[in-house]
């Protein structure tokens, strides 16, 4: 029989090309976007909260935009600028993973809880909230987000794709998040479930003998076959073949017609119910801050240290050290504090380990401990410990590498570029020359390869000597600040003399010039005011040059308005400005893709050549897109004047912009976007950082799964050009050094796809919840044309524990407290209770959810913990929690609260007919 992968590989040829995301074609539907948004959204709401005010802060979000969530989510506690961009990154991330499951597993029954797969359907759910637990306790945030899409695609399915809604639940089927529950009643495969509708069109077509006995059942659907199981219901649509069959229609819920409209409905409700519960169930077994960093609700980009190690960079590890230390004292408290610190160091043959901290007095001491030694041929690890921490550190962050040498792996370049396209991280380059060893001369090739990928990135290449190192880094202090944006960058080769105009608007502070390679240049104003580069102080902003770099920084009362800055160099150069603001926008190169469930995908490599363009793009206010107006958003060469605006620009709602290119600048190039900000009425500039390209290579793959230690996982991919046939070699790279087994080349013919196969092999004692990102390229013989597909993948130990921890109550001495509430002040109450977990995993946490008392327990390493809460009468409800270790939660509740009570203002005599409420309950 052929594999669940190897049908997705087929489907997706069928439906459309590379993709990995989602969202809704077309009108009248509840997507699972608008489903996943609004969950994710309340949960958050609630982690914030809670956050906040156990810090002692009131949380008062000033709207209900994702921002504004942001803001009030972290505003009270820090001075500064608070970016939403890094939440609306992480929300897009979950939604283009749920869309992945109809586009890429759009033919798998389980991941649908299609043809009756229930069992298997609630296996995929059980397996993805262990690996997303283990992911999260091992701060693998976008393995966690992007299992977490997936994981809440199939869910929400359940209620659409079978007759739960049907049957007259207006809740979710809790069984489903609980594995430790049986699934009841289902329609076994020889059961009828379906009458014939004819038109294809009927309210309800389930059998009434299976709504009597509350038969559980869902529809088959077949996109390359009619056959189904005699009198089975199917799912329905143009692409189901067997709606055809009798019995003829479709019982799925995911679109709104005319005949369906209230189930519709229903399910939407249900389905957005019994994501809370999910998300809720994964909330208190990681914690709600572990909660909130894993949505990216955190202050500055992480800022992470890939540092040379070998014997001729004492001074540049000194200076690291100094900077990383000045950076933390300085921006210690303001919402420039960087959320994380990495550090990679490497030599040869060594690099890593990757040390990896939200704890600023660690990093100090870590990069304390730095000690230069060693170093025989030029040459060092250089790319591998780039490599390390690109798929380590968060997407989007800020990567500085000191060294004084040539990359010696230079065979993980394209690599390296394809990761940095993935990640949008930038890279800086600080390259250093010692006079002290003639083998780490410096050498125009080996800075040229990192300038290209600095670029690439929209990062720096800095070549400077050791003793100006210290000037350099002020490049560090710029860039590791919360709401950083790019306003304009270029690249310029051949040199030649240029004006760049760019906008600079009332919401953007801290504006910086970055100019590589050139020595003439000028800078005016919106005034006509100018200055040249020989004024290192003047009426604009101070100069500052070392080595290949000049930086100038705008002064603080810089007008609003178009400035322009006019470069003279017959040398290639560079120019880059940034500046601090909330309003950013992020973008993903997407694909629209058709099939059962249409919806556009993000692409995992680079665009295929020959083509339009499709972008997704949201933009990012202070309080949200509403307080935005969008003006033109194009594509601009990197290295050159050309830009092209866009052919088509659809407003998809929430701030989402979906736009089309019908002809794409050559070579590599950006994404630009103008618009006015409504509070302030000034127009704003923004572009991207990260450089992209064309290819007419097209190599994709599917994860279904995550891996088991010790056991091969097969991952079939398939490779199609619509260039030049010929013989395509095939390369792939892990960042765990896992084993690997995969074809060095593939035959291709031009607008053929060839299938094969690649496996994984994690160690038997990989750690669980360990990421591991894979990355596979296809190359032309020539060398001309490649593109790549990147993956990420868990590897998880196989769970047996599914049992909740298990509170049985002790005893509750709530004698003392009055009947009259309003006099509670002096008097206290008691509660106390012994957790267990029976023969499970062994408790991890027990915390206090609920209740303004004292919560004790003792030693989490005995058998039956005995928990104990001292709390005033007029904090009347008690609600811990208690956690296993493979993140199973149970809650334990107590209310004290007269039922049926009046008001306390309002007591009287009808507090004899009050009861003393108690109940333990297993927290789904």
């Amino acid at each position: 029989m052929m594999s669940v992968l190897r049908v997705a590989l087929l489907g997706l040829a069928l439906l459309a090309r590379t993709t990995v995301a989602f969202l809704s074609a077309g009108s009248g539907m509840s997507s699972h976007v608008n489903i996943t948004g609004t969950a994710l959204l309340q949960e958050v709401t609630k982690a914030c909260r809670t956050v906040i005010e156990e810090a002692g802060h009131e949380f008062q979000p000033t709207g209900s935009s994702p921002e504004e969530l942001v803001q009030a989510c972290l505003g009270p506690t820090a001075t500064g600028q608070v970016s939403g961009a890094k939440f609306r990154s992480a929300l897009q991330e979950i939604y283009n993973q749920n869309g992945l499951v109809d586009r890429d597993l759009v033919s798998s029954a389980p991941h649908h809880f299609n043809s009756e797969a229930f069992l298997e359907g609630r296996g995929l759910i059980t397996e993805g909230m262990v690996a997303i637990k283990a992911n999260i306790r091992k701060e693998n945030f976008q393995a966690a987000r992007e299992t977490l899409g997936r994981v809440l695609h199939t869910l929400q399915d359940f209620y659409s794709h079978s007759n739960w809604v049907e049957l007259g639940h207006t809740a979710p089927y809790i069984n489903l998040i609980r594995p430790d529950l049986p699934l009841e009643n289902l329609a076994d495969v020889n059961t009828p479930t379906c009458r014939d509708c004819e038109n294809g069109n009927c309210p309800n077509s389930i059998l009434p003998s299976i709504l009597q006995e509350m038969k559980l059942t869902s529809g088959y659907l077949g996109i390359f076959y009619s056959s189904k199981p005699q009198g089975k219901c199917s799912h329905g649509g143009e692409s189901d073949l067997t709606s055809k069959t009798v019995p003829r229609g479709g019982i799925s819920k995911c679109e709104r017609r005319f005949d369906n409209v209230a189930l519709h409905n229903t399910a939407v409700n249900i389905a957005t119910s019994a994501s809370l519960q999910l998300l809720e169930n994964l909330r208190l077994a990681v914690g709600d801050k572990e909660f909130l960093r894993m949505m990216g609700i955190a202050r500055s980009a992480v800022v992470c240290f890939v540092i040379d190690t070998t014997g001729s960079m004492s001074d540049d590890i000194k200076e690291a050290r100094a900077v990383v230390n000045e950076m933390i004292d300085s921006k210690k408290g303001t919402q420039d504090e960087p959320s994380e610190y990495i550090l990679v160091p490497f030599n040869d043959p060594e690099f890593g380990p990757m040390i990896r901290t939200s704890d600023p007095d660690k990093m100090k001491k870590e990069i304390a401990k730095l000690r230069p030694g060693g170093g025989g041929d030029a040459p060092e690890m250089c790319f591998s410990g780039i490599q390390l921490a690109l798929t380590g550190a968060p997407s989007g962050s800020h990567i500085y590498v000191f060294t004084d040498a040539a990359a010696k792996d230079i065979e993980l370049k394209d690599t390296i570029a394809a990761l940095i396209r993935r990640t949008k991280s930038t890279v800086t380059f600080f390259m250093t020359s010692s006079r002290r060893r003639r083998r780490r001369s410096t050498t125009a090739e080996a800075f040229e390869q990192y300038k290209k990928l600095a670029l690439a990135s929209g990062g720096q290449a800095i070549l400077v000597t050791k003793k100006q190192l210290p000037q350099a880094t002020s490049i560090i202090r710029d860039t590791s600040t919360s709401a950083l944006v790019t306003i304009l960058q270029r690249a310029v080769n051949p040199g030649k003399k240029e004006t760049f105009h760019f906008m600079v608007d009332e919401s953007i502070k801290n504006v910086t010039i970055y100019i590589t390679e050139a020595d003439v240049f000028s800078l005016t104003n919106p005034a006509g005011v100018s200055q040249s580069n020989s004024e290192a102080s003047g009426k604009l902003g101070t100069i500052q040059t070392v080595g290949n770099l000049r930086r100038i920084r705008l002064n603080d009362d810089n007008r609003i308005g178009t400035w322009k800055v006019q470069i003279d160099s017959l040398q290639p150069y560079t120019v880059k400005i940034t500046g601090q603001s909330i309003i950013t926008f992020i973008y993903n190169f997407v694909e629209m893709f058709k099939g059962p469930h249409p919806g556009y995908a993000l692409l995992s490599g680079r665009p295929q050549a020959g083509q339009p363009v499709t972008l997704l793009l949201s933009v990012v206010g202070k309080k949200g897109p509403s307080s935005l107006t969008v003006g033109n958003i194009g594509l601009v060469a990197l290295s050159g004047p050309e830009a092209v605006n866009i052919s088509k620009m659809t407003d998809m709602g929430g701030g989402d912009i979906l736009m089309t290119v019908d002809e794409v600048p050559e070579g590599e190039f950006l994404v630009i976007l103008t618009g006015k900000d409504k509070e302030s009425k000034s127009e704003f500039q923004r572009q991207s950082t990260t450089a992209m390209s064309m290819s007419k290579v097209n190599i994709q793959a599917v994860v279904s799964s995550s891996m088991e230690p010790g056991k091969l996982l097969e991952l079939p991919f398939s490779v199609m050009t619509q260039g030049p046939g010929g013989i395509f070699s095939i390369n792939a790279k892990n960042d765990r050094d896992f084993p690997m087994d995969y074809p060095s080349s593939l035959s291709l013919t031009t607008g053929e796809n060839i299938n094969d196969t690649l496996t994984i092999t994690p160690p038997a004692r990989t750690p669980s919840g360990t990421d591991v990102t894979l990355t596979m390229e296809a190359r032309s013989s020539d060398g001309v044309d490649s593109n790549y597909v990147i993956l990420r993948l868990s590897v998880v130990n196989k769970i047996t524990d599914f049992v909740p921890p298990v509170c049985e109550v002790v005893k509750v001495l709530a004698n003392d407290c009055p009947q009259d509430v309003s006099d509670c002040g002096p008097f206290q109450w008691e509660y106390s209770a012994n957790i267990t977990d029976g023969n499970g995993t062994g408790i991890n946490s027990i915390s206090l959810q609920q209740g303004n008392g004292t919560l004790t327990h003792t030693p989490l390493n005995s058998t039956i913990i005995h928990a104990k809460y001292n709390a005033s009468c007029c904090s009347q409800i008690v609600e811990f929690i208690a956690v296993d270790d493979v993140g199973n939660v149970g809650k334990c509740y107590h209310s004290i609260v007269r039922s049926g009570c009046p008001p306390a203002s309002a007591l009287s005599l009808s507090l004899w007919f009050c009861l003393i409420v108690s109940a333990f309950i297993v927290r789904p």
